[in-house]
């Protein structure tokens, strides 16, 4: 289902666009993003105004994947609708609902019947104490485990992401070995960045990052019907080309999910549920307001956005980095560590690249303005 794009296709299309349909959620996740609450913003888009910023997407030279997210998008009664509607010009979607007992059988059936191409769900740990602990409500693994069977059962292939932290590392073998026998089509592993409820203290530091991303590689190869990438952590990127040029597999690699070459506002943007448009869901820099302005031009115009793709702007070892087309580091993690710099390096990367040198030898940053 993934678009076929190429990174030269990122400078005036991206490859996948968030839509943050809402913030309510019925969950109290302690990494929240979006620091959701339970009931709905008053301010969110309009379903005509959420059908105007959709039509717009389809106006990119290579329509991206549509990924419905929250919050918990099965908040919104009119779900159905959008993903119907979307689908009916042309666009892939996917959906990212909270586990919890709105996600019935028949929401999965409808979702389905709508032309919705894939589901996702969280699985945080591998026994109840663990996932429910970090979900903070009592009863979602089991609810995630339904969900899941039930998608399987009319066809709906399921994405599992899984948020690693220090709630969790010690488990990740038990949750591939249990994701690899439930036939899950993508295990999307993703690194925490200290926004919304997420702090610095649940995040691993950079040496334990490396040593996570040995043990994905690892579980990569054990179970390679499960294709595994990575959110906020492109830097697993050149670890995988590290590892698999020592085999001379680098080619192999290239086509993996997640070697793109995608990041915050290259080939990935994003749009809360009021319709400010960013970079990505957790590089707060709002660069436009749909519908009124167009997601396009902004995408493709906006200052940030234009910096953002252009590796040249990589501050300190970031910016001398072989690497740095492929991976670049996290923008959002930059940004929330440095105290507001979306182009410093990215913290949580142990390696040193030959060519650093010193920072003031690398060109400044452009401005992190909104245009």
């Amino acid at each position: 289902m993934r678009p076929s794009h190429t990174r030269a296709d990122f400078d005036h299309s991206p490859m996948i666009v968030f839509y943050e349909t809402t913030r309510a959620c019925d969950l109290a996740c302690k990494h929240c993003r979006a620091d959701a609450q339970r009931q709905c913003d008053p301010n969110e888009l309009s379903t005509a105004n959420a059908k105007r910023t959709i039509t717009e997407l389809a106006k990119f030279p290579k329509p991206p994947l549509l990924v419905l997210t929250g919050g918990d998008p099965v908040k919104r009664a009119d779900v159905f609708d959008l993903v119907a509607f979307a689908r009916s010009i042309g666009l892939q979607v996917a959906m990212t609902p909270s586990a919890t007992p709105l996600v019935t059988d028949d929401v999965i059936r409808r979702l389905k019947d709508a032309g919705l191409h894939r589901l996702a769900v969280s699985l945080d740990g591998a026994d109840p104490a663990t996932h429910d602990g970090f979900r903070q409500v009592a009863g979602s693994f089991q609810r995630t485990m339904e969900i899941i069977a039930q998608a399987n059962k009319v066809g709906l292939p399921v994405q599992i992401n899984t948020t690693v932290g220090r709630h969790n590392v010690d488990q990740l073998e038990a949750i591939a070995a249990m994701l690899a026998q439930l036939g899950v089509v993508l295990w999307s592993v993703f690194f925490i960045v200290p926004t919304g409820r997420a702090t610095m203290e649940q995040r691993l530091d950079a040496d334990e990052v490396e040593a996570t991303f040995a043990r994905l590689f690892r579980l990569m190869k054990l179970h390679p019907q499960m294709p595994v990438k990575t959110t906020e952590a492109p830097h697993y990127r050149r670890f995988v080309l590290q590892e698999l040029k020592r085999t001379g597999a680098v080619r192999a690699a290239t086509a993996a999910p997640g070697m793109g070459g995608t990041n915050d506002g290259k080939g990935i943007c994003f749009i809360s549920h009021t319709g400010e448009i960013y970079p990505s869901g957790f590089l707060p820099i709002c660069c436009g307001t749909a519908p009124f302005d167009s997601v396009v031009r902004v995408y493709q115009q906006s200052k940030l956005f234009q910096a953002l793709r252009d590796g040249d702007n990589l501050k300190e070892k970031c910016g001398a980095c072989e690497f740095k087309e492929i991976c670049g580091g996290s923008r959002a993690r930059s940004y929330a560590i440095s105290g507001g710099d979306p182009f410093a390096a990215e913290p949580d990367c142990a390696y040193q690249p030959p060519r650093w040198q010193d920072s003031a030898s690398l060109p400044a940053a452009a401005p992190a303005t909104c245009a």
